[in-house]
C-alpha cells in the first residue's frame, strides 16, 4: 500500500512494521496540515494486512509535537477548516455527534486493530501529548523527552481527550495534579506516573522500540486481537460519552478573556520554538504575581 501522500509524515513499512515520522517543521504542530494527514493515514492503514505494528516518531530531535495550532483559538476559521481536511482526508469515517476532530482521531488511533507504539524523544505538550495518549503504549528517552498539558494555563481544558485519557493511565489524583498544574514531565516521572509504560536511556530507545515492534509484529493478528479485545474488557477505556462532556467544557471556556490571553502568550514567543523550549516558564512569566518556587 502507498503511503506516500500524507504532508507532514514520513511512512516506511518494513518486517510488519509500519514507522511514521512527524516531519512538519517548525514544531510539529496539530494544524491543518498534520492532523488531516494523521487522520488520513489512520483511515488508510487500519485495512493494511501487512501492517502488525506502527510506530510513531519525530525527526525533530527537539519536539515531538509542540501542541495544537493556537489559530484554533485565535482566527475562528482555522478549527473548522483544519475539521473539514480531516474529513476529507478520511471518506467514509463517521465524525461522531457531540466530539470535536481531535477527540474522533483519538478515538480511531485508539480503535486501530494494530499496535500503536510513541516514542517520545523531545516535547509532547497539549494536543501532541493528547494523541500520544490514545496509542497502546509509549516509551520516553531519559534526559530528552518532556510531556505536559499547559491548557490550563490558556485559560481552556485539554479538548482532544486529554482530560479523558490522563484520567484512566494515571488516576484522578495525578491527572489532576498535571492537567490543572500544566507543569511538564520528564521520562522518569512520566514513568513512575504512568504516562509511559518506560523511561529508557536516550541512545537505547530507538533499539529497544525496534526490537519490540518487530517481536510484535510477528505475532499472529489474530492472536494480537484476542489479547486486545480481552486486556480492554478487563480494563475498559473510558466510555464516547465522557469525550462530548470534554468537548461541551471546553468549547463553555471559548470567550474573548480567553482569546486575549492566547494573543498575549504568542506575541510573547508561544508557538515559537525559543518560546517553547521552555513553555512553562514563559507562561508562567506572563502571570501577574507568580513566583515560583524552587524545588527540593
Amino acid at each position: 500500500m502507498d503511503y506516500g501522500n500524507w504532508p507532514g509524515l514520513e511512512i516506511t513499512v518494513a518486517a510488519g512494521v509500519a514507522t511514521v515520522t512527524l516531519d512538519h517543521p517548525p514544531l510539529n504542530l496539530m494544524d491543518g496540515v498534520l492532523l488531516p494527514s494523521l487522520r488520513g493515514f489512520a483511515h488508510q492503514v487500519r485495512t493494511d494486512a501487512d501492517v502488525r505494528v506502527i510506530v510513531f516518531q519525530s525527526a525533530d530531535p527537539e519536539f515531538f509535537s509542540a501542541h495544537g495550532d493556537m489559530a484554533y483559538v485565535t482566527d475562528p476559521e482555522a478549527l473548522p477548516a483544519a475539521t473539514q481536511a480531516a474529513i476529507d482526508a478520511a471518506p467514509g469515517a463517521v465524525l461522531p455527534d457531540g466530539l470535536n476532530i481531535l477527540q474522533a482521531l483519538s478515538l480511531e488511533i485508539r480503535d486501530l486493530p494494530q499496535v500503536t507504539i510513541g516514542k517520545v524523544a523531545g516535547f509532547a505538550r497539549g494536543a501532541g501529548n493528547e494523541f500520544l495518549m490514545s496509542l497502546d503504549m509509549r516509551f520516553a528517552a531519559i534526559g530528552k523527552s518532556g510531556q505536559a498539558q499547559p491548557e490550563s494555563t490558556l485559560a481552556i481544558i485539554p479538548g482532544g481527550g486529554g482530560t479523558v485519557n490522563m484520567t484512566r493511565l494515571l488516576g484522578p489524583a495525578r491527572a489532576l495534579e498535571l492537567l490543572i498544574g500544566g507543569q511538564l514531565v520528564g521520562a522518569e516521572v512520566a514513568e513512575r506516573y504512568g504516562l509511559v509504560n518506560r523511561a529508557l536511556p536516550a541512545d537505547e530507545i530507538d533499539a529497544f522500540v525496534d526490537t519490540l515492534a518487530r517481536r510484535m509484529a510477528g505475532v499472529r493478528p489474530e492472536v494480537v486481537a484476542a489479547i486486545k479485545t480481552t486486556v480492554r474488557a478487563a480494563t475498559p477505556p473510558a466510555p464516547d460519552e465522557a469525550y462530548a462532556v470534554e468537548n461541551a467544557a471546553l468549547y463553555s471556556l471559548f470567550t474573548e478573556d480567553m482569546v486575549e490571553v492566547a494573543r498575549k502568550q504568542l506575541a510573547a514567543g508561544v508557538q515559537t520554538r525559543a518560546g517553547e523550549r521552555d513553555l512553562e516558564g514563559l507562561v508562567d512569566s506572563l502571570s501577574p504575581g507568580f513566583r515560583p518556587v524552587a524545588q527540593r
